[in-house]
This record gives C-alpha cells, sequence and structure tokens, in this order.
C-alpha cells in the first residue's frame, strides 16, 4: 500500500505550457517586447489572427478592429485584452481557437501599458 502511494505521488509531474505548447506559448525570454507599437508590432498580430472575421463592411459580431481607432475602442472598454486572454466574462478570442501566444498578449499589453499610441 504505502510503495503504490509512493509510486504514485512521484508519478505526478507538473506540465508547463511553454515547454508542452512552444509554438503557441512563447516564453517571455524569448520575447522581445521593448518596441510594441501599433505600427511595429501590434497591427500585423491583429492583422494576423482578428482581421479574418473582425473587418470590413459586416464584422463577425458587429466588432471591427480595422484600423487604429475602431482597435483603440476595445483597448479603451478592456475587451481587448479580456477576449485575448480569454478572461472570466469575456468571449475568448480567437473564436473557436487557442489562445494568441504568449509573447502576443505580452505585446499588446506592453503596448496598451505604454498609452496604446498610434505610432
Amino acid at each position: 500500500m504505502l510503495l503504490g502511494s509512493t509510486i504514485m505521488i512521484h508519478g505526478c509531474y507538473y506540465d508547463v505550457g511553454e515547454e508542452l505548447y512552444p509554438a503557441t506559448n512563447i516564453s517571455s525570454a524569448n520575447c522581445d517586447t521593448s518596441n510594441a507599437t501599433y505600427s511595429s508590432k501590434v497591427l500585423s498580430i491583429i492583422q494576423n489572427n482578428c482581421y479574418s472575421c473582425h473587418s470590413g463592411s459586416a464584422p463577425s459580431g458587429n466588432v471591427n478592429l480595422q484600423g487604429y481607432a475602431n482597435l483603440k475602442i476595445y483597448v479603451n472598454n478592456g475587451k481587448l485584452m479580456g477576449t485575448i486572454t480569454h478572461a472570466a466574462g469575456f468571449s475568448p478570442m480567437p473564436f473557436g481557437g487557442n489562445k494568441l501566444s504568449t509573447c502576443d498578449i505580452a505585446t499588446i499589453q506592453k503596448w496598451i501599458n505604454n498609452g496604446s499610441l498610434n505610432n
């Protein structure tokens, strides 16, 4: 009985998402957020992950993220970070997909923390 319990305890391990899924969760050590501006980094993240549904004349959920002014609305009301971090009370985005990479989320958060300027 004691031997079985010991084996079970030592057989458990702690999963680290960044190690298990390196393509979707880039560790902060490999993530450069030093130049986190709209034009240099944030725009490409939003274009690559959001525009397919949230741009154009009929955006999904009536949420248009195309262009700085539109994106800034969702930055200011807190919905952008809530949805991309899959926080409770928000619709997780991308819809039906995995969260953005840890690096992409950190980059957007850094841009917001820096005043989310249009530069």
